[in-house]
């Protein structure tokens, strides 16, 4: 079968189904208006890769630059939908190649009115005064932070100066509802994202060994991913040895891997737009010690116990503070705290943050981090992490263990489970060689 993309697309009639939806909770009169995110410079004619907006992606499956949609809501949830693309030419097709034609992008997307991009103000002129409101896209994030400005901000601030009467209303709540609970066609994506991911770990696994470099191991997981038509990482990976594995976020990735190390791997592939996300602690030799065992299983324990108890309704805050409870125990066998320290704290066991700093799930979907993290209660149909860890500086070790779940209506079903997380299991494998 030809592919006319990396991956299999989801059909246009979802992004139809998800205008739909956008626009039934939308007053009379409104005017939504999502841009493409810009494309980021380097240095001289340089570029980073292009990233598509998530919300123009989940409204459109639109992958292109400089696209933008524009939604009229008349009565009754009643939409008309424009889509602008950036008009193609010779030179364009020679030097980058050929760009979406309407036709295109109408298979894509299911809006029947695309029109090129330099009708944008004109289309604006005509519709901004006749608009209840504009709802625009703002990145309302919890952890966004950025030191530029986003193409979606800066059209707003210039719709402001030019439209200055024009009432204008953040369409982030509304999108971020409506993404946090996963369709049965996006959960096709995100299965394959998590599949893939999986899969580049079990094939790592034989190929690890004291005196490897650390990029050679990113090296080795991007290929295994890219074979399986994920388009990259679906975030920079952390390939963390020896102390490192205590650091968070670290993406350095630089260092030879030594005999007796451990290495955290916080991984992902990107298909088809939507991110897998897991996180592996393996030993470089190939066996753990008796205490690297000792305190993985801690935190398997504690991960196992956060999925059994997950289910719809359970409140995000409340699943996070028993989550610390459990994790407290494991940490006074393990004789980081004692029973007094824990005691001293209740119900909400605060002490851990010495060796547990983080929270154990966040959403999972188009974004890494996705939309709703901060939600109130899990529901059916949601994506998140399972990620607890330890981290211990003075032993330079640092163990999570991280696996994305699908909420049902009585638990969660994992959608890694091909990648192997007991330990024995991952020694076996790694003695593969």
């Amino acid at each position: 079968m030809k592919h006319t993309l990396r991956y299999e697309p989801v059909p246009a009639s979802f992004y139809q189904t998800n205008r739909d939806k956008l626009a039934a909770r939308l007053p009379a009169g409104a005017l939504v208006i999502v841009h493409a995110n810009d494309i980021y410079p380097t240095n001289a004619d340089g570029t980073l890769a292009h990233h598509q907006n998530a919300n123009l992606f989940y409204l459109t499956g639109i992958d292109q630059e400089e696209t933008v949609l524009l939604m009229r809501v008349g009565e009754n949830g009643e939409h008309f939908d424009t889509l602008l693309l950036r008009e193609t030419n010779e030179n364009i097709v020679i030097w980058e190649g050929a760009r979406l034609t309407a036709e295109a992008a109408t298979a894509l997307s299911g809006v029947e009115d695309v029109r090129w991009t330099d009708v944008y103000n004109s289309l604006l002129a005509e519709w901004v005064p006749a608009a209840s409101a504009l709802w625009l896209e703002t990145d309302n994030h919890p952890r966004r932070f950025t030191y530029v400005q986003t193409r979606n901000e800066r059209m707003a601030a210039a719709i402001r100066a030019s439209y200055p009467d024009a009432k204008q209303e953040s369409l982030y709540p509304l999108l971020a509802e409506m993404r946090l609970v996963k369709s049965p066609e996006e959960m096709v994506q995100q299965r394959r994202a998590c599949e893939i991911t999986g899969a580049g770990f079990v094939e790592l696994l034989p190929q690890v060994k004291p005196g490897m470099g650390e990029w050679e191991i990113e090296a080795a997981l991007s290929a295994a991913y890219i074979r399986r038509r994920a388009r990259k990482f679906s975030f920079l990976p952390i390939i963390a040895s020896g102390a490192d594995t205590c650091v968070l976020h670290y993406i350095s990735n630089h260092k030879e891997v030594q005999d007796g190390d451990l290495i955290l791997l916080d991984i992902g592939a990107e298909y088809g737009g939507y991110a897998g996300d897991m996180t592996r602690t393996i030993p470089a030799n190939g066996k753990f010690s008796p205490r690297q065992r000792e305190v993985y299983e801690a935190v398997l324990r504690v991960q196992r116990y956060a999925m059994s108890i997950m289910r719809p309704g359970l409140e995000k805050a409340e699943y996070e503070r028993v989550v610390r409870v459990n994790m407290a125990a494991e940490l006074v066998k393990l004789g980081l705290l004692t029973q007094e320290e824990v005691d001293a704290q209740g119900e909400n066991p605060l002490c851990v943050r010495k060796y547990y700093m983080h929270g154990t799930s966040h959403s999972l979907g188009i974004d890494v981090h996705d939309v709703g993290s901060d939600t109130k209660s899990f529901a059916a149909g949601q994506v998140w992490t399972v990620e607890p860890g330890i981290y211990i500086p003075a032993e330079a070790i640092g163990i999570r263990l991280e696996t994305d779940v699908l909420i049902t209506e009585d638990g969660v079903e994992d959608l890694i489970p091909n990648a192997p997380i007991e330990p024995d299991d991952i020694e076996r494998l790694m003695a593969a060689k």
